[in-house]
């Protein structure tokens, strides 16, 4: 058993304790997957930044486990004019965590940043003529035609969340961090006890309403905090962390490798569970910008090579009821998942066949720089899986292995690999970032407008597009396998299976909502 000694000198100043006293305080201590690597939601697409995101911000919508919009701060909409007008109303006594009034100029402004960087958002702008503040309650949507998924859209639970924040903050640049973390949801953010790469806090919001109904699960329904305090110290080392689980110095551990999921399977005061119910997938993703992966011929090429069991195995151990394979680009036991295109990564696996392939689609070894992380479970034993693959391969590999923080940030850079830049990179992602075309972020392929790795397949987007416009779920179910088809061929990234992720906690926790890490609803027994 490791003590608090111990872990205050692996860990730093991660577990210390802070200046005031919290003798009275209910307190729920937990260790994240990664660092906190920024406080905007909107402008870095981040799960851990999404975790935050829920804390401190609230959407107008959210939704149930079946991912049926409900109202949360709306109290309802009105349409009009068959559907091209759109008026929501707010709830009383929304109040951001200023104590300023939640206005529907703030909601308006909130919106039209969300709406530059959501896959979804970016659909409903070009079908908005105006979107316009009526009242301090009251915003309308004028549109262009009728769009049906509009309440869907607005209770997106994918990256980027629609979350609302004051009108002052909202107006800064969708693609600029935003450094002030006020917001309307049920905590407020502790910025004088924020260190980077060590701690960070948050304080149950007083002055937070929940909804008064609305569905239940996910991110619908009344918000009710049981915490005080909520308190996330960062352990990269998994060993670490799992001592402090035991030792009772934490309360939950998001994620964990296989081998100390095995060691913690073993405490009977801890539980270990799916996170999520869905599994999250797997990406080897290219930067189409930069050679050599901007030639569709050398993407290709690493389909002899990819093994899907190999990517899913390093992440959660042998065990096949813990990881999918023949995964597509859509989540597993999702509507629009299929085998479609799927036979390139089924059968043997050939180092010798990807080396000939590479060869004959030109490759002259230029170098390939994997950027990967060293404290996410999963991307980090993805990337290691991805390197030796290259050195199988014998490629002029460069391997770059940092924290999460700096990858979110280095993932940005467009640029050649003298000035920075990246060629592949390993991510995994919530199953329901990943349930439809039009959400789906990582799909999108319409270049400097997509995800890092600017896949730049018309193809792709015209059949993304055209699922708007189907009539029904068999007909967008037609062409979710058309738009798998054809990712296959153009490779945006290539999917490297889909893994559950365990989470582990102490049994006197209860009511945890499932889904991601959520901090409404938990309690202590």
């Amino acid at each position: 058993m490791i003590g608090r000694r111990a872990l205050l000198a692996a860990g730093g100043a991660a577990l210390a304790a802070p200046a005031h006293s919290q003798a009275q305080a209910r307190v729920l201590r937990f260790v994240p997957q990664a660092d906190l690597g920024g406080l905007d939601p909107i402008a870095i697409s981040s799960n851990v930044i999404r975790n935050h995101g829920y804390m401190v911000y609230d959407t107008l919508y959210g939704v149930d486990h079946q991912f049926r919009a409900h109202p949360q701060m709306a109290a309802g909409h009105l349409e009009e004019e068959d559907g091209r007008s759109v008026t929501i109303t707010l709830r009383d006594g929304l109040k951001f965590h200023d104590g300023e009034p939640v206005r529907a100029e703030d909601c308006v402004v909130s919106l039209r940043r969300w709406m530059r960087r959501s896959p979804m958002g970016q659909v409903l702008a070009a079908r908005t003529e105006e979107l316009a503040a009526l009242d301090d309650r009251r915003f309308r949507f004028r549109l262009t035609s009728r769009f049906p998924l509009l309440i869907d859209a607005l209770a997106v639970p994918s990256n980027p969340q629609p979350f609302i924040m004051p009108a002052r903050i909202a107006a800064t640049d969708a693609f600029q961090q935003i450094r002030d973390p006020t917001g309307s949801g049920p905590f407020r953010f502790v910025l004088s006890e924020f260190r980077q790469g060590a701690r960070a806090v948050w304080e149950r919001n007083p002055d937070y309403v929940p909804s008064p109904g609305g569905g239940s699960g996910l991110t619908a329904g009344p918000k009710l905090v049981h915490f005080d305090r909520v308190e996330w110290s960062i352990i990269p080392d998994a060993g670490t962390a799992a001592a402090a689980l035991t030792a009772g110095e934490i309360d939950w551990l998001e994620q964990m490798p296989a081998e100390i999921q095995t060691l913690l399977g073993r405490d009977r005061r801890l539980l270990l569970e799916p996170i999520d119910p869905l599994p999250l997938p797997g990406q080897f993703r290219f930067n189409h910008r930069q050679p050599p992966f901007d030639n569709p011929a050398i993407r290709r090429a690493f389909l002899h090579a990819i093994s899907q069991e190999d990517f899913m195995t390093a992440i959660v151990g042998p065990d096949p009821a813990k990881y999918e394979t023949g995964v597509g680009f859509f989540t597993p036991g999702s509507p629009y998942a299929s085998d479609e295109g799927l036979g390139p990564l089924k059968g043997p696996r050939s180092i010798e066949r990807a080396r000939q392939a590479l060869k004959e689609a030109g490759y002259r070894g230029e170098p390939i720089r994997l950027l990967g992380t060293t404290d996410i479970v999963s991307t980090t034993a993805q990337a290691q899986v991805a390197a030796d693959l290259l050195r199988r391969l014998e490629v002029n590999a460069d391997i770059v292995l940092t924290d999460w923080g700096t990858v979110a940030q280095r993932r940005m850079n467009k640029g050649p690999l003298d000035q920075g830049g990246w060629s592949l990179a390993c991510f995994a992602t919530s199953g329901m970032d990943f349930i439809n075309p039009v959400t789906h972020l990582q799909l999108r392929s319409d270049g400097d407008a997509a995800a890092p790795g600017w896949p730049d397949l018309p193809e792709v987007e015209r059949l993304r597009a055209a699922s708007l416009e189907a009539p029904d779920l068999a007909a967008r179910q037609a062409i979710a396998r058309r738009i798998q088809a054809a990712a296959m061929e153009g490779l945006p990234y290539i999917p490297t299976g889909a893994y559950y992720s365990i989470t582990a906690h102490r049994r006197t926790l209860l009511d945890r909502v499932k889904g991601f890490a959520i901090f409404w609803g938990i309690r202590r027994a």
